[in-house]
């Protein structure tokens, strides 16, 4: 039955969504469907990759605000199409106030961020990670902490699903501060980023290497190139389909990186890349907050540009 405030693009859409889901004897067929948010630099190749997951051969065009699409796979065949729901947002850091549109109490349990940082940029890397990542972060701790009121075992199900990324015998266990929900982080324009000094990049792939396995996430370093993005398209696919995640990993910095959640390790790792008496010197809460001062003082973050407050000013316009 439509349900008030439906549009008929909502109605149509359930009913086809009812027609395709239905068994040869008319019996409702569960289904997987998830909802996936694409986030990060400013033209730093989310399009692209999104478009590569659904195998569409499209021209990428500039995301100016909030964009949606889904796509459809069957797990076997002659299987009703499983859905995945795929959100980007543009604009870089600009519009953090739309992460509150794709993220809700309804499809909590079935969503997934997409970090794409350009490796390219790496003055703007760090600024452009912790303002995405915080202000999602935000969202969804006070869906949870709706839930924990209103459905406390799925909030305390979203939450142990986190930690099961790493085993409990994991070195790491007790070091580590998991993302409330599935994370990928994706490091584009790998292309442009192997030119670079050879102490830059490790000193790049270190920090997102412990950023990734801080938050429990995967990492894939990506461009335009086919084989490298087949990889991140098998991570992507994984959240949003659930095909089985791949147990292949690359962890020299000489090489494209790729590592599933929980197969690194802090002793892997290695301290942050500066001397002791320069640690000695920082303070630091927590290790994310010493990583990101090393991380800095190499790659001094860039100023806001005016392009922030202008589309700040166009955001509350549209809300």
């Amino acid at each position: 039955m439509p349900k008030a405030g439906d549009t008929l693009w909502d109605i149509a859409r359930d009913e086809v969504e009812k027609r395709e889901n239905s068994g040869d004897d008319g019996e409702r067929v569960e289904l997987w469907e998830k909802s996936v948010l694409f986030m990060g630099s400013k033209n730093g190749g989310k399009t692209t990759i999104i478009l590569r997951c659904l195998e569409r051969e499209e021209i990428p065009k500039p995301t100016l605000v909030l964009e949606y699409t889904f796509g459809r796979r069957a797990r076997r065949h002659n299987a009703p199409k499983d859905i995945a729901h795929f959100w980007e947002i543009g604009g870089g850091t600009s519009l953090l106030e739309l992460i509150r549109i794709p993220i809700t109490v309804n499809n909590i349990r079935s969503f997934a961020v997409v970090l794409v940082l350009d490796l390219s940029k790496p003055n703007e890397l760090w600024m452009t990670m912790e303002n995405l990542l915080q202000a999602t972060r935000n969202h969804v701790n006070k869906i949870l902490a709706k839930l924990e009121k209103t459905d406390p075992e799925v909030a305390a199900e979203i939450k142990q699903k986190m930690q099961n990324n790493l085993q409990r015998d994991h070195p790491d266990y007790d070091l580590v501060d998991p993302f409330p929900i599935p994370l990928v982080i994706i490091g584009s324009k790998y292309d442009i980023f192997h030119e670079f000094d050879s102490e830059m990049r490790k000193i790049i792939s270190r920090t997102l290497r412990f950023v990734s396995h801080y938050y429990g996430a995967s990492l894939v370093f990506t461009s335009k190139s086919e084989a490298l993005l087949l990889k991140a398209r098998a991570l992507i696919n994984h959240l949003a389909f659930g095909y089985d995640r791949s147990k292949s990993v690359s962890v020299d910095h000489s090489k494209p990186l790729f590592i599933p959640a929980g197969l690194d390790s802090l002793s892997q790792i290695g301290p942050p890349p500066t001397s002791d008496s320069n640690i000695g010197k920082m303070r630091a809460n927590t290790p994310l907050e010493l990583w990101k001062k090393v991380f800095e003082k190499t790659f001094p973050p860039k100023v806001a540009s005016k392009m922030f407050q202008y589309n700040e000013n166009f955001l509350h316009f549209i809300l």
